[in-house]
Order: C-alpha cells, then structure tokens, then sequence
C-alpha cells in the first residue's frame, strides 16, 4: 500500500500540551476506526509550526476525506517513493 506524508500547518503545534496531543490522537484514531482498514497511521512529527503525519493508504482522496472528517489541515500530501538511512551508503 503506499506511504504518504502529509504536511499539516498548525500555528503553535510544538507548545501543544501532552493533552492536547492526546486529543488530536484520539480524534484521528477514531475517524480511522470509522473509515476502515485501508488507512493507516504510522507515526508523527510535531514541529514548531507543523505536523508532519506518515500514513499508508490507497489513494490521496482518502487522506483528504480523513482530514475533513477530522477538523485539521492537510496542506501538502506527498506519496513516499522510498526511504533511505544511513544504511542505504553501504
């Protein structure tokens, strides 16, 4: 299935509380359980400004509708061609 991240800009996102990271979480678990198996949440990173989300799913407009269903932006969706590490020099 493919990998995409999603670049989402939320003013203040890195001063969030544990709290409301927990919140955010919750409401992104739950549209998912609503949505199905064929989207997935891999994991985040909160920056100052943005969260960066890694999800698998078939299609964009899957992502899209996640988004809209959830209340939160999804400015920027890139599909993940592949991934490299410092391994990838060996």
């Amino acid at each position: 299935m493919p990998q995409y991240l999603i670049e989402r800009n939320i003013p203040g996102a890195g001063k969030f509380t544990a709290a409301e990271l927990q919140a955010i979480s919750q409401k992104s678990c739950s549209v998912l359980n609503q949505m199905g198996p064929q989207i997935q949440w891999v994991h985040s990173y909160v920056t100052a400004d943005q969260i960066f989300c890694v999800y698998r799913a078939p299609n964009e407009q899957m992502l899209l509708e996640h988004a809209r269903q959830g209340g939160f932006p999804a400015n920027k969706i890139s599909e993940i061609k592949t991934t490299i590490d410092p391994t990838t020099a060996e």
